[in-house]
């Protein structure tokens, strides 16, 4: 379902360089977004006609509110930065598919974000940890598996034990870090210039500290998502990526966001994928880096 809201304006922080967190009532879209979608986001000024995608980075489906994570990257978003309390903007969403939450079940997960695709993992890692599953949940998947009993023929609590998932976040920063603090999860950081965690590149801090996982779930720029599909394809894990690109309509329909995959599309007939209705959460296998 695609809604579309005039949501209010609840807070709209700096929380980085140029990088900025705002929270947003819109009930009907936090109650239906998923991990890895974003909502299109229309400017007030009306010289500015297309909206601006912008991942989901928080999701309270029982609060009924959004919080989008973006950097200022022109005079859409910069506008975005200067909302105030009160006001009102317009989104439509959630739109795309988001990261596929069950083929987590019972695995060894990385989340693993660099640079401003670092906001989408945190709605991701809330999903993975909480007890019920929506973000909303005071105690992690083992934990509750730990107090359930044998009901419905479900399984007992070492049954559940069995299928909770094991999630390690590894984040990547140039520098300066956001949003370390918020992950309900292990995290593991690397910084370009060493100011903190492993200096280097996320594979750089996957190696340092030995981890290996059994599913990966990955956001950031096309750099890293190539390397992640390499060591993906090398060691044998199952890897999704989230793409980033342009958009200009977000519904799939002005082709401008497409990107090249290795099979032929059915909708263009020809070897690309429009990120934003087919992803932008793709199986790394799907697309050509």
């Amino acid at each position: 379902m695609k809604y579309r809201e005039f949501a209010k304006v609840l807070e709209c922080v700096r929380i980085g360089n140029d990088i900025f967190s705002l929270k947003l009532a819109a009930e009907q879209i936090a109650s239906a977004a998923k991990p890895g979608q974003f909502v299109s986001v229309y400017a007030n000024d009306s010289a500015r006609l297309l909206p601006r995608p912008i991942s989901v980075c928080e999701a309270d489906v029982r609060s009924g509110i959004l919080r989008l994570v973006f950097r200022i990257a022109g005079a859409g978003t910069r506008e975005f930065s200067r909302l105030e309390e009160g006001e009102r903007v317009m989104l439509v969403g959630p739109l795309g598919n988001g990261f596929p939450l069950e083929r987590a079940e019972a695995k060894r997960v990385f989340l693993i974000g660099g640079g401003i695709g670092i906001p989408p993992m945190l709605e991701l890692a809330k999903r993975l940890t909480s007890a019920d599953g929506e973000g909303t949940g005071s105690f992690s998947m083992l934990e509750l598996a730990k107090r359930l009993r044998v009901c419905d023929g479900e399984g007992d609590a070492e049954d559940q034990a069995e299928r909770a998932v094991d999630v390690k976040a590894v984040l990547g920063y140039r520098d300066e870090r956001f949003l370390l603090e918020d992950f309900p999860c292990e995290t593991v950081v690397a910084t370009e210039d060493g100011s903190f965690g492993t200096r280097g590149t996320v594979l750089d801090a996957i190696r340092a500290h030995g981890l290996t996982a059994d599913v990966i779930y990955a956001c950031g720029p096309i750099p890293m998502l190539r390397a992640l599909k390499q060591y993906a394809l090398e060691s044998g894990t199952e890897c999704w990526l989230s793409m980033e690109e342009k958009m200009a309509c977000g519904i799939g329909a002005c082709l401008s966001c497409v990107c090249r995959s290795a099979e032929i599309d059915e909708h263009s007939q020809v070897k690309n994928k429009r990120v934003c209705t087919e992803g932008p959460v793709f199986l790394s296998t799907e697309i050509e880096l």
